[in-house]
């Protein structure tokens, strides 16, 4: 099924007068591997000297592997990332094979996985045990197939290589999961907790180093790719990841191209610290209320990749609904921070996270899945759409977040030269501290999706200059110097 025509109808149209106005195109993946910007590194370039913003919408089954008994719509999830005008997802897989996930509707069947079941000997799932010196190359097959499918659409794929949080917390005695010795021919054994995610093993690290790889092997050549170690691992595989982050510099650096590798928020008890001091080039921290209500500005140590999936908990998320979304996205963008949204997209949780996402119809072959996404999160897709809009218009390169310019707070600037000001509400006036010159403005409105109104100033005077938005609620000014 694809999701592109029904997309349309429903879609936010002042979003789409919005891209007509700035001439918004989704270019292709094509001018080389992403590497942070040396004079901004906040953010990536591709080679060409131009500062990359990362935002898009993400969900459980959406890449390597499939969940349940319906494979993954791939195309129709790439026509809904580009119709909301996003070029990044996190690339989801699962490697135990039977999940019980009973919280978010499970027990759950995943598959493909990377190494063939050939047996001799049952797994504990029933099924032929694996032979971890054999690759499923079917496996590596989509995986190629489905970046190659994103870059053709303009979209970067962070691909996750490991489950770090089914080993905390999905581990039973029916899981098959293929480093536990019982599931293999090899002999090896991480036990069946969630030592996979240690060096305790040596075994155990090599095969996982093998994977990885594999995986690299296979993308190589491909420039829209991203590497994060595990999603949401325990506390206690701090080492691990930075040993997993080592390894793939040291091997890429073998290798013609290399790619950014990123660790993400170790849930449950994890650090800010452990991130930022890791050697990995992007990070993905824990979304505490500090951060959700006033993120701190990227200081260009690591590239930030605020992600809801990460300490945004879904309760938190739904309750504070559109506006404190819209206001979320802007925040972090106008203080240099990338975002992502975990997105349950068509799941139809059970039990007590049913309210979590009601999607619309029933998919015939899989009743956890919906056929149309929730419209209740559609805002909040739409406004990451929008920080993208804007940071295709400005000179991001040469933009950082300076909020002391504006009494907001939330300010992208390059000084007398250009300003992107994000103003919360509600009341309308606000500062902006800049120097003489004349400058061409515009008003957009991010609750409607329209651009108000735009013109020219001439400002004669050093320092703060008044601004009243010409409509209430929050607003965005855009300011550059003519010429």
């Amino acid at each position: 099924m694809r999701f592109i025509s029904h997309l349309f109808s429903s879609f936010h149209l002042g979003f789409l007068l919005t891209l007509l106005a700035l001439a918004t195109v989704l270019p292709a993946v094509t001018a080389g591997p992403l590497k942070p910007l040396a004079s901004n590194p906040r953010y990536f370039t591709d080679g060409s000297g131009k500062a990359i913003f990362l935002t898009g919408s993400h969900t459980w089954a959406n890449f390597a592997t499939d969940q349940g008994n319906t494979e993954f719509d791939y195309d129709g999830y790439l026509d809904f990332l580009v119709a909301h005008n996003l070029n990044f997802f996190r690339g989801w897989m699962w490697d135990l094979p039977h999940s019980n996930q009973a919280f978010n509707g499970g027990p759950f069947d995943w598959k493909p996985l990377p190494w063939l079941r050939t047996g001799p000997g049952l797994a504990t799932d029933g099924k032929p045990k694996f032979d971890l010196s054999q690759f499923d190359q079917s496996y590596f097959d989509r995986v190629r197939t489905r970046v190659i499918q994103a870059r053709d659409r303009g979209i970067y794929v962070a691909i996750m290589l490991f489950q770090g949080y089914a080993w905390q917390f999905d581990r039973t005695v029916t899981d098959g999961f293929p480093l536990d010795g019982r599931n293999n021919i090899n002999g090896i054994d991480a036990g069946p907790a969630d030592a996979a995610a240690t060096l305790q093993f040596g075994d155990v690290t090599r095969v996982q180093e093998a994977y990885v790889s594999k995986v690299i092997d296979t993308l190589i050549d491909l420039d829209n790719v991203l590497y994060e170690i595990a999603n949401e691992a325990a506390p206690h595989s701090t080492l691990w990841q930075y040993h997993m982050i080592d390894y793939i510099h040291r091997y890429e650096r073998t290798k013609s191209a290399q790619h950014p590798v990123g660790m993400t928020f170790q849930y449950k008890g994890g650090t800010q610290e452990d991130l930022y001091a890791s050697p990995a080039d992007w990070i993905s921290p824990d979304c505490t209320e500090e951060f959700r209500e006033n993120p701190p500005p990227a200081d260009g140590s690591k590239v930030i990749v605020m992600d809801t999936d990460h300490g945004y908990g879904w309760k938190i998320l739904k309750a504070d609904g559109p506006a404190k979304h819209q206001a979320w996205a802007w925040r972090n963008f106008c203080r240099g921070n990338h975002t992502l949204f975990m997105d349950p997209y068509l799941a139809r949780p059970t039990g007590n996270t049913a309210p979590r996402n009601q999607p619309l119809g029933v998919n015939p072959r899989e009743p956890y899945f919906g056929l149309r996404p929730d419209p209740y999160w559609e805002p909040l897709r739409t406004t990451l759409g929008q920080t993208r809009a804007y940071a295709l218009k400005i000179n991001l390169a040469e933009m950082a977040p300076r909020g002391e310019l504006s009494s907001t707070g939330y300010c992208l600037a390059h000084p007398d030269r250009e300003y992107l000001i994000y103003h919360p509400g509600p009341d309308r006036g606000f500062t902006v501290n800049f120097g003489p010159g004349t400058y061409t403005f515009e008003w957009f409105n991010p609750s409607t999706g329209l651009l108000v109104n735009s013109g020219e100033l001439n400002i004669v005077v050093q320092g703060q200059q008044n601004f009243a938005a010409p409509f209430s609620g929050p607003a965005v000014l855009h300011l550059k110097r003519a010429n």
